[in-house]
């Protein structure tokens, strides 16, 4: 999977994580959710690989029902720099924030892969 630009992602000093409960009323409104947990310092780039390294999938029809989001930002912490909604059911995840190329908004993984399911199981593992 493509992440924003090597400049935005060394930029991330923060990473929330999302339990996502529905889609945004609005193009550009941040997915709905509780905030679930909070990483930085190594665990940001130990995620943001993991992230990048998700293979590519086929396009699958599910209605995208997002579960998991991230959102990340610089060290101002004011606005998100991007913000990701990950799909498991139909492998997509949709990207939205300043630091987002129209080209990079909306992409497939392959959420069976051991990366995809890592992912996963990184996300589940930050609910008790």
């Amino acid at each position: 999977m493509q992440l924003p630009a090597p400049a935005v992602v060394a930029a991330t000093a923060l990473i929330e994580v999302v339990r996502i409960s529905g889609l945004p009323g609005r193009r550009g409104d941040p997915y709905p959710g509780a905030v679930v947990a909070h990483w930085a310092g190594d665990e940001i780039g130990d995620v943001l690989a993991l992230i990048a390294s998700l293979p590519g999938s086929a396009q699958h029809r599910c209605g995208f029902s997002p579960g998991w989001g991230v959102r990340a930002y610089d060290d101002v912490l004011d606005l998100p720099l991007y913000e990701a909604a990950f799909c498991f059911s139909c492998d997509e995840v949709r990207m939205q924030g300043p630091a987002v190329p129209p080209a990079l908004a909306k992409q497939f993984f392959d959420a069976d892969t051991e990366q995809g399911q890592a992912l996963l199981t990184r996300f589940r593992g930050v609910v008790r």
